[in-house]
């Protein structure tokens, strides 16, 4: 092997650790940034769908919340559904002496409520025994949404026995 040919096979091995070394130390620049629209999010519809919220029969001492979400894009959530409360056992006494308050409310408004902070609800019934509810909710958009149905004991006097079945059409 002449010299020549040696100093070529240096200069070519030099080369290549040379190209090999700056390709493995150089990064690639981020790819930029972009902020998807909210558009962009598309997720399946709940439309044309049933979700039971509520089906039981439950005791009422002070009061007894159950919490239901609405899913992301939601339109026009309609809340339907029955409670009637009895005074000592299911189906036995069912009169004013029966009564409970039913509320729905959402985040914001049942932390008011733990709170004992004033504040209003989505919808309210006050005293009643034998309620059948129809209600709009807000479509929920992007984010699902949480609510909560609360029962409360109106007239303290002991506790009432409540059943209810409730269901969201989407």
């Amino acid at each position: 092997m002449t010299t020549e040919t040696l100093l070529r096979r240096c200069w070519f091995i030099v080369l290549t650790a040379f190209v090999l070394t700056f390709s493995a130390c150089t990064k690639k620049p981020p790819a930029e940034a972009t902020t998807a629209a909210p558009s962009d999010h598309i997720a399946p519809s709940p439309v044309g769908t049933t979700q039971d919220i509520l089906q039981k029969t439950f005791a009422v001492k002070n009061s007894v919340t159950f919490p239901f979400e609405i899913p992301a894009h939601a339109v026009r959530p309609h809340l339907h559904g029955i409670f009637e409360s009895f005074v000592r056992d299911v189906h036995g006494a069912s009169d004013d002496s029966a009564n409970v308050d039913f509320l729905i409310v959402n985040e914001n408004q049942y932390a008011d409520l733990r709170s004992n902070r004033p504040s209003e609800a989505l919808m309210s019934v006050e005293a009643s025994h034998n309620q059948a509810v129809n209600f709009d909710l807000p479509a929920s958009l992007d984010q699902p949404v949480k609510y909560y149905l609360v029962f409360r004991n109106s007239s303290g006097g002991g506790s009432k026995i409540v059943e209810a079945s409730f269901h969201i059409d989407f």
